[in-house]
């Protein structure tokens, strides 16, 4: 009893070492937007060279994710957990002592390879260590983990920028979280591996790679210029088709793989070509148009609300418990009702919170009462129902296809902000008209408008035209332009958040339709288990 005790405890402790690792890795992209600014002015680089940051990370997490996930199921979870804790520790110390811009994106990309694999690792751990019964709990508070990470980054960033003056203490502090985590990782996880062939798959590593950093290059390209524009263009499109080609080659390459049993292929064509795996990754690609919506809520406070530019980040905070709190409540119910009514529960609550933020806010505390509702439904689905649907299917492949999970979900986090910030630049672009027809409505003769009054609108930022309009000193006109400010507004943000609800709704259609087939995958896994129980 004693020893058993001892054993869950080691587990208990190990747990807690993957939700740190977890949540370190996942705050570094949040935490980093917060110093864009500074970091920019720091090099003296332009915006647009300095989103480079962000985006290199971004490809470096995609690229490394199923590569580690792999990688951690042939060689020890445990393992390759400390190693990319380390390179990760590396890369952000490279990150804060680089001298210049070249050296800082080289150091970015490094501290990629080393974030990727955190999650996919710390999940395929639980999966392989932790009971049927306990596992939902478990990636539940770990989706949540990485989930809040992601929303309150930006918070935590501003925080310690506030505090040192000082934007290379956001990556310093990386430095004693992952010098202890190496350590106590060293001692309390239990290693797992899955027997694997003996050849690693270095072709059809190097066609996953080249076909997802195509298609995050095609997707980076889309944000410049008209959206339409940009996606027809050869910039964009050309590097999609690319990504295409690339990935139909390492399927074929898969396939013969699989057929020859002499190479461990990176994406089992049998995985491929089942359609409970190919669903879950469009369901992974959904719930990252969740966390891409989360981003514009500061934006959408400013403009909807009144809150001033440097509080608005705050906003996001009722969001961010909700999340939390939905993660782990959405594990709790993968553990008592199965990963399929979780998520029908988690679309359910979706629609309701997103579709109230498109729609129903006209008060802060409306905006509060929906966000909280849009947190729960979006914490429902971060970890545990997807990751558990996808292990089902994967069989012993979890690694792997957790990974692909992960790239599939970063895939939707990337593409959504682009067509959001296309609402959000069509919905602005209105004003032009709205604001002839409400001074027309109000009764007002444009040729009473005073001196240099739509010039000086005209001539705002979105964050700054509520500004221009309370400078004009006629209160008529004021209250004219202050409806085609909010008519616009709420054409900018309202398709954000139904877009949002309506990816909820095909979430649920998705796995409703799919139910049956995701209960014979999870019966399958469970004997398999069984099986290799018996066999040890």
């Amino acid at each position: 009893m004693t020893e058993s005790k001892k054993r869950s405890g080691g587990k208990n402790i190990g747990f807690a070492i993957l939700l740190i690792g977890v949540f370190m890795a996942a705050l570094d992209n949040g935490i980093i937007s917060a110093a864009l600014t500074t970091i920019n002015s720091s090099f003296d680089v332009s915006a647009t060279s300095g989103s480079w940051g962000i985006t290199l990370y971004t490809l470096g997490l995609a690229v490394a994710t199923p590569i580690v996930g792999k990688l951690a199921d042939r060689y020890g979870r445990k393992k390759l957990f400390l190693i990319e804790v380390a390179i990760f520790t590396i890369g952000s110390l490279g990150v804060a002592l680089s001298p210049n811009f070249e050296l800082f994106l080289a150091a970015r990309l490094f501290q990629s390879f080393g974030g990727g694999g955190i999650f996919i690792i710390a999940s395929s751990h639980i999966l392989s260590t932790f009971s049927k019964e306990t596992q939902g709990s478990k990636l539940g508070l770990l989706g949540g983990m990485n989930g809040i990470a992601s929303v309150i980054g930006p918070n935590i960033g501003s925080f310690l920028i506030d505090v040192t003056g000082n934007w290379h203490w956001l990556f310093l502090i990386n430095l004693p979280i992952g010098v202890l985590l190496v350590v106590f990782g060293w001692i309390t996880l239990q290693e797992t591996k899955t027997e694997v062939l003996s050849k690693i798959d270095f072709l059809g590593i190097s066609l996953l790679s080249f076909s997802i950093l195509s298609v995050m290059f095609a997707v980076n390209n889309m944000g410049e210029g008209n959206l339409l524009d940009s996606l027809l263009g050869w910039s964009t499109l050309g590097l999609l088709l690319l990504g295409v080609v690339i990935f139909a080659v390492l399927i074929f390459v898969e396939k013969r793989h699989e057929k020859s049993q002499t190479t461990d292929p990176i994406l089992p064509y049998h995985l491929l070509r089942k359609p409970t795996y190919a669903v879950t990754m469009v369901m992974g690609l959904l719930s990252g148009i969740f966390i891409g919506s989360i981003i514009f809520i500061p934006s959408y406070v400013e403009q909807i609300l009144g809150i001033s530019a440097a509080k608005s980040g705050y906003w996001m905070t009722p969001l961010a418990i909700a999340s939390g709190i939905g993660a782990a409540g959405g594990g709790f119910f993968v553990d008592k009702q199965g990963p399929v009514k979780t998520l029908i529960y988690s679309g359910i609550i979706s629609i309701i919170g997103f579709g109230g933020l498109g729609m129903f806010v006209d008060s802060k505390t409306t905006f509060i009462i929906f966000s909280v509702i849009a947190g729960i439904g979006f914490g429902f689905v971060l970890g545990a129902p997807l990751t558990v649907l996808t292990s089902n299917a994967a069989g012993e492949q979890k690694g792997s296809a957790i990974g692909t999970l992960s790239v599939a979900r970063q895939v939707g986090l990337t593409i959504s902000p682009t067509i959001f910030a296309a609402f959000i630049q069509q919905g602005f672009g209105k004003l032009s008209m709205l604001i002839p027809q409400k001074i027309q409505e109000h009764g007002i003769d444009p040729s009473q408008m005073p001196g240099g009054a739509m010039e000086q609108i005209s001539g705002s930022g979105y964050a700054n035209i509520q500004e221009s309009i309370a400078k004009i000193p006629d209160p008529e006109v004021q209250s004219a332009l202050h409806e085609a400010f909010q008519s616009a507004v709420r054409s900018a943000y309202e398709p954000i958040y139904l877009t949002t609800a309506g990816a909820a709704v095909l979430l649920i259609i998705l796995v409703s339709v799919f139910s049956k087939k995701f209960a014979e995958d999870a019966r399958e896994d469970k004997d398999a288990g069984q099986t290799a129980d018996n066999k040890e």
